[in-house]
């Protein structure tokens, strides 16, 4: 028989039961799928899927439904009311350095 170790992992309950669902569906027991991972890593010698942060970028205002942009206004008439509220010039600040504008 062969040598295991064990691996404690602490997570999120909702993300287990959720993960445990979607594999109970397929056969496949929580061990079993944390080891083909873990073997994925070994075969890719890293992580087996791209991990990145998705893209921000300004919304077009033609990209809005008329709903979208009543929100958009509404709330920043909201956010002037309530005094906070930033300059022109930090904006387009802000805005080069974010998305290179």
């Amino acid at each position: 028989m062969a040598k295991t170790s064990n691996v404690y992992i602490r997570l999120d309950p909702r993300v287990k039961e959720q993960s445990e669902a979607i594999l109970n569906q397929l056969g496949i027991p929580m061990s079993n799928a944390i080891a083909l991972f873990l073997q994925q890593v070994i075969l890719q010698n890293g992580i087996p899927f791209e991990l990145k942060l998705p893209e921000s970028k300004p919304v077009a205002y033609g990209a809005l439904s008329d709903a979208q942009f009543n929100r958009i206004i509404e709330s920043g008439i909201a956010e002037y009311a309530a005094g906070r509220i930033v300059s022109a010039q930090n904006v387009r600040e802000q805005m080069k350095r974010e998305f290179g504008a």
